[in-house]
């Protein structure tokens, strides 16, 4: 007992007990006892819990004109399945509800408690809900959440992971309208980091979708989260754009005041805000980027994964003639099952409108002229190229073995770009991009004759390559480093051939 530190443990306590008396409210709201119309117990605690998402959301839609009536609705129609409660029941509940959580006296709720830190008797207000303008002539007043409410909202762990973003965006523009700059920077720099996570994040899906799906359904699943995080960091990007917008208004306003000393720094602060403030927003736009690389490349990738998987785990004798021995079944049934390994009927007709189509009509002549190209004999010329092809295949792989055992280069990619900074008009030569798709489609590559390509075009590279062989893998992205030419990147590997095959 002697080592506990007394004056640390119960640093910070009125904080603690400020987060407690969130709750209150919501407690409260479990002790009322509500019924629907068949006698059933109403969870209030959760309608007041799906009340203030229901506000969240309207913030983050940016419907900032939000009454009671728009509350009985959502309400209504979130409660359609679970109760049965008539629309005037539900206007009272609503209203039960606002009264809770913003009383009408005007006044903040509060809580006294005991602060251990000071030893003396305390009292903390907060609210939740504040008003947020009123329309005269339909008598109607709007609310929206304040910020002991968001905060309310971040404990919860699932919406806290998912809208951090969004969350910081709110705190971020009431921080800047109370003038609160230092702690604007601070929030920032919060953003920063959670856009640093979502990297990853969006990385490690990325994974799990080429390596996890491995049926329709899991692919469905991965589609629908890829929707569903693209469209919310489509609104998040928006509400980047209108926060730069906000600050820049609010810089412009305090410039027309910069000869005080006070305004000066204000206004300076102000522009490292704005100027981090983009920097975020840049590093967010790569997830909207991302996003739709996933939903173009990955869920596409796997999509053919899953569809090639399926053929290699089809068994003819298997799925197909072994069901139909087995099973007696009807002339139709039987139909249906051979009727995909049945080729298409083909009916060969001669149609009588092809004695109007375009004709050759020659003249009736005792010699005929030859219809042909004259052809040329071009045996040493052909020779010659494939001589001088083959001196530059073997140029082409001298210098990738060199780069590849000094810098570990191993993707076509890489190559590319060290080729783009010493020897960028080679990637301009047609030669390149043939040599490696041929060594691609004849992968493994090893030093043996090939039956398919003379020894004239390929004896350089054979005597190059030695005892090693090359095994040339396409990767998903497309590599253009110029306007004539694009290939797919190809991952390479150099290594000692096997003695059975050398």
């Amino acid at each position: 007992m002697d080592l506990i530190n007394i004056a640390e443990l119960t640093s910070g306590y009125r904080e603690r007990m400020r987060r407690i008396a969130l709750l209150d409210s919501l407690v409260s709201l479990q002790n009322k006892q509500t019924k629907d119309a068949q006698g059933n117990s109403i969870d209030m605690r959760g309608l007041g819990m799906l009340t203030l998402l229901f506000f969240f959301e309207r913030q983050l839609s940016r419907e900032y004109k939000t009454g009671v009536a728009d509350l009985q609705q959502f309400l209504l129609n979130i409660t359609r399945d679970t109760y049965q409660i008539e629309p005037l029941e539900m206007e009272k509940i609503a209203r039960e509800i606002m009264t809770n959580f913003r009383p009408t006296s005007g006044k903040k709720r509060s809580l006294n408690f005991f602060n251990w830190e000071t030893k003396q008797e305390e009292m903390i207000e907060y609210s939740l809900l504040k008003v947020n303008g009123f329309d005269a002539k339909t008598q109607t007043q709007y609310y929206t959440l304040d910020e002991d409410g968001l905060e309310l909202l971040f404990a919860t762990k699932e919406f806290y992971s998912e809208f951090q973003i969004s969350i910081n965006q709110l705190l971020l523009k009431q921080q800047i309208k109370k003038g609160e700059f230092n702690s604007a920077l601070r929030q920032i720099r919060e953003m920063e980091l959670d856009v640093q996570t979502l990297e990853e994040r969006m990385e490690k899906m990325k994974l799990d979708i080429l390596r996890s799906i491995v049926s329709e359904e899991t692919y469905h699943r991965y589609e629908k989260l890829v929707q569903d995080t693209h469209l919310r960091f489509e609104r998040e990007d928006e509400e980047f754009t209108a926060l730069t917008k906000f600050v820049q208004e609010t810089r412009d306003t305090i410039y027309e005041d910069t000869m005080h000393p006070k305004a000066k720094n204000t206004y300076q602060t102000l522009k490292r805000i704005g100027n981090e403030l983009e920097e975020v927003h840049y590093r967010h736009a790569r997830l909207l980027q991302l996003t739709s690389e996933l939903s173009t490349t990955a869920l596409a990738t796997a999509q053919e994964s899953l569809y090639y998987t399926g053929i290699q785990s089809f068994n003819f004798d298997h799925d197909i003639v072994t069901t139909i021995l087995a099973k007696p079944l009807s002339p139709d049934k039987m139909k249906g099952v051979l009727h995909p390994f049945l080729r298409v009927e083909e009916n060969p007709y001669w149609s009588p409108l092809t004695v109007f189509a375009e004709q050759n009509i020659l003249e009736e002549r005792k010699e005929h002229q030859d219809e042909t190209f004259v052809t040329v004999d071009d045996t040493a010329a052909t020779e010659s190229y494939r001589r001088w092809l083959g001196e530059k295949y073997a140029e082409l792989l001298e210098q990738f073995l060199t780069v590849h055992e000094r810098d570990g280069i191993h993707t076509l990619e890489g190559w590319m770009d060290e080729l783009k900074r010493t020897d960028s008009a080679l990637l301009s030569e047609r030669y390149f991009y043939s040599f490696w798709l041929t060594m691609h489609q004849y992968s493994p590559v090893i030093n043996t004759t090939s039956e398919y390509e003379s020894e004239t075009t390929f004896k350089a590279v054979y005597e190059i390559l030695g005892n090693k062989q090359l095994i040339v893998e396409e990767l998903p992205n497309i590599l253009q480093y110029n306007t004539t030419f694009s290939i797919q990147n190809m991952n390479i590997i150099v290594e000692e051939a096997d003695d059975g095959l050398s």
